[in-house]
């Protein structure tokens, strides 16, 4: 069976689901190979790097007409779904329930399709799941990009001329992306404080050193180890228990998303007109809609002297690290879908039928 890695074309995309290293392993593991040219050359791997582990180079088209298996990070879009035929097996983060007509599309040609985002939480499927891998990059990224942005420094300094008081970092989620911004942030220095919906997050966070802000979270509840959407009664509780730290940060970094559904609204736009002069928001979710009110993606907005900064961080500006473990994730998951380097089917397994949205044009899940 063969496996075609497609180059990304969403705009400012750079990673490639592949890496020479782990196409190398498939091909020890009885599959063939086939990438689009420079497809890795945004993650500093050359044509030639993957042509020495006895992988194919071909243009786009060729790429489609020869492979079973179909490789990208991003959804596809509708120039790829022309290409699609009866027999493709899609694997890629599709969003299947924020992109109801790119399932649908993808069931009129007849494919299969596999969303890596759907997988589920649980043990056994840790190493496949390119969210955690992904996330983690991000919270580092956005810590790195808001020391970049503030005009202060995060540790606590003495020289001859007077002591610098070390910044104050407030994070939003406890996740992958959340716990690694405050270790991140805590290795630089800084003063941490983390909130998060889930309550068995507390430990976590203070366990790398932050201080948790807890909030009286009767009756919020997770689902699958997401946060689910909070009520209206624990946002305004929030809101009161976190805008004392608010308020004196220097960097915020805002995580919170919810599967399929816009981002909440963590920060309103009051609440950033009563922060400090040269306060930086970094948000994480301004491509699911914002956790602060005024963010918008990948732009940066300045509202009463606080700088907002709308993005998704890109583990695509860290595209080598990112497609390394993007490509292992992919491994891991292939290898658990297929025997002898064929597809098993097997519907009745928890981890094939969450991500198995399309089978043979038919939408298994909406």
């Amino acid at each position: 069976m063969k496996i075609g890695i497609l180059k990304e074309t969403q705009k400012g995309e750079k990673r490639v689901s592949l890496s020479p290293i782990i196409a190398k392993q498939f091909i020890s593991s009885g599959f063939d190979v086939v990438v689009e040219e420079d497809a890795g050359s945004s993650s500093s791997y050359k044509n030639s790097d993957y042509k020495d582990i006895g992988v194919t180079i071909e243009k786009r088209g060729v790429v489609f007409k020869e492979s079973t298996i179909l490789l990208k990070i991003n959804p596809f879009d509708e120039d790829d779904l022309k290409l699609v035929d009866k027999g493709h097996v899609l694997i890629s983060q599709l969003y299947h329930r924020s992109n109801p007509e790119l399932i649908k599309a993808i069931a009129e040609r007849g494919a299969t399709a596999f969303s890596l985002d759907a997988m589920p939480r649980i043990s056994r499927a840790q190493d496949m799941d390119v969210l955690s891998s992904q996330n983690n990059l991000a919270g580092y990224k956005a810590v790195i990009l808001g020391a970049y942005e503030m005009t202060k420094i995060f540790p606590l300094m003495m020289t001859a001329a007077g002591t610098i008081t070390p910044s104050k970092v407030l994070i939003y989620g406890v996740g992958v992306a959340g716990l690694q911004a405050i270790a991140t942030a805590k290795r630089l220095g800084a003063v941490v404080e983390a909130t998060d919906i889930r309550t068995e997050t507390k430990e976590q966070a203070e366990s790398l050193g932050a201080k948790f802000i807890a909030v009286d979270n009767e009756g919020e509840e997770t689902e699958g180890g997401y946060a689910k959407e909070a009520s209206e009664d624990y946002a305004r509780k929030q809101k009161e228990a976190v805008n004392k730290s608010l308020f004196q940060a220097d960097l915020v970094v805002t995580t919170a998303n919810i599967p399929g559904r816009k981002a909440p609204v963590l920060i309103t736009e009051e609440q950033v007109s009563k922060m400090k002069n040269g306060a930086v928001i970094i948000d994480l979710a301004a491509a699911q809609g914002g956790n602060c009110e005024i963010s918008k993606l990948n732009k940066t907005v300045v509202k009463n002297g606080v700088k907002v900064i709308g993005t998704t961080i890109a583990p695509e500006s860290v595209s080598t690290n990112a497609s390394e473990l993007f490509a292992k994730n992919i491994y891991n998951y292939i290898i658990h879908l297929t025997e002898d380097s064929s597809f098993k089917w097997d519907l009745e397994e928890e981890i094939t039928d969450e991500t198995l949205i399309v089978k043979d044009g038919e939408i298994r899940k909406q």
